[in-house]
């Protein structure tokens, strides 16, 4: 049996500096105790080497228990900060609460998602939130709505980290984005990319012991591919019990006490009425639509001719953000009726040119990799879903399949929540639309 022993190389300064100050005195650990009323385990622990990260308050009660001179205080705290985040640091963030990233424009026809998730978050009744959704419906745009929201409120200190960008990216000098993207690298495997990423084992200590006395909205974007770690996610809810932590991704990320908010593409245009050009504009969709026609095309104006096929043009591209801002782009190209008689063609290979927030990954490229990722049998009812038609119900599931009621149910809600299904609510009966870019990419050529 071995026999772990202590010696001075394995104890950072800051414990051989208490323990020599101890010494000198003549105090025993106990009598240490008392005087600072720091308990014995803790200055044992730093005395040993087993806690390395003291937190301020326990530096100064130490030092006072000490009856340290001013020299000798400062040295102590120098020692404390050695290896750590800077006080500094946890001061800046403590004084001037980092807000949300600014966005320049517009949000269309999210205010009841935006107040759902902004209310959850806000009345703590909830604190951990993932967006989810297909490809372009607008997931990082809701989160810096709701993280502004937040801010704005009562000053909430917004931490965002986008994991689609690199860590040496564009926040690479800033000491604090660089302590939230440790933090965050904490929570999740090791990206393939990145073999080193999770290395720094501390990065969640170090984290609370920044944040914790103004626990802030810790914002993750783009979580992509990547799997969580339960007990990281865990661990860092309760040493930190202010915090409130809102994810996007592709699929929920599976964590404990996690509440997956599914964000549907926007409203579309009623089918009653397509004469009156009015109720069509009232569409979230289509005023997105006419909004980014109008940076191509500034004299774009909804007419009642072009507004029956402006709906449908929405329609075909289901209503998601990103695709109707493609689709709009193609105004300096092309005319009304012209866009609306390619959508119809390959509505999918006419958006391939934009990319989304995931990685610069196409659109189209997107969708064919998200089909791949679901389960066989799951991709082969949909494949056939699709072949019968864009709508359909649970008991059509259930007749394909020959499952019950609950295993048909867990099907369809993996569809829907992998975004590529939307369900409708009409007259009381739940009825579930594949969209129009997932039939045209199921039914479609495999890409290049």
């Amino acid at each position: 049996m071995s026999i772990d022993v202590v010696t001075n190389e394995d104890v950072p300064q800051f414990g051989l500096l208490i323990r020599q100050h101890r010494t000198r005195i003549g105090l025993t650990q106990r009598e240490l105790a008392d005087f600072s009323t720091v308990s014995v385990r803790a200055i044992r622990d730093l005395e040993q080497g087993r806690a390395r990260r003291p937190r301020q308050d326990t530096v100064r009660l130490i030092a006072d228990g000490l009856r340290l001179g001013l020299r000798a205080r400062a040295d102590l705290e120098t020692a404390a900060n050695q290896g750590r985040t800077s006080w500094a640091v946890k001061a800046s963030y403590e004084a001037d609460p980092p807000a949300a990233p600014v966005v320049a424009d517009c949000l269309f026809g999210r205010e009841q998602e935006s107040a759902v998730v902004t209310g959850e978050l806000a009345g703590g009744a909830e604190r951990l939130v993932t967006v989810v959704g297909m490809t372009g419906v607008g997931r990082t745009r809701l989160a810096l709505e709701v993280a502004a929201r937040l801010h704005g409120a009562d000053h909430t200190p917004v931490l965002w980290c986008a994991l689609t960008e690199q860590p040496g990216g564009p926040a690479g000098g800033d000491r604090m984005a660089a302590l939230v993207r440790g933090c965050v690298e904490q929570l999740f495997e090791p990206a393939t990319d990145a073999p080193g990423a999770a290395a720094a084992g501390e990065d969640l200590a170090a984290f609370v012991e920044t944040v914790a006395e103004r626990p802030p909205l810790l914002v993750i974007d783009g979580v992509g591919d990547r799997a969580a770690r339960p007990e990281r996610f865990a661990q860092l809810l309760r040493h930190c019990p202010g915090l409130r932590v809102l994810v996007t991704a592709e699929h929920p990320l599976e964590v404990p006490g996690e509440r997956p908010f599914l964000l549907t593409p926007l409203m579309l245009p009623e089918e009653t009425d397509p004469a009156d050009p009015s109720a069509i504009g009232r569409s979230a969709a289509v005023r997105l639509f006419v909004d980014r026609a109008r940076r191509v095309r500034p004299d774009f104006t909804l007419t009642a001719a072009d507004a029956p096929l402006v709906a449908e043009i929405c329609r075909r591209v289901d209503g998601l953000p990103l695709a109707l801002q493609a689709a709009a782009s193609w105004l300096v190209v092309y005319d009304i009726t012209m866009l609306h008689q390619c959508l119809h063609g390959d509505p999918a290979g006419l958006l391939q040119h934009v990319a989304g927030a995931e990685g610069g990954n196409r659109l189209r490229d997107t969708l064919h990799r998200r089909l791949a990722r679901l389960p066989v049998a799951d991709r082969e009812l949909l494949a056939t879903l699709c072949a019968r038609g864009d709508s359909f119900g649970l008991p059509d599931v259930m007749a394909l399949t020959g499952r019950g009621v609950a295993d048909s149910g867990r099907v369809v809600r993996d569809l829907v929540l992998h975004g590529l299904v939307r369900p409708s609510y009409d007259h009381g009966q739940s009825r579930f639309r594949i969209l129009h870019l997932v039939r045209a990419v199921h039914l479609g050529a495999t890409p290049a």
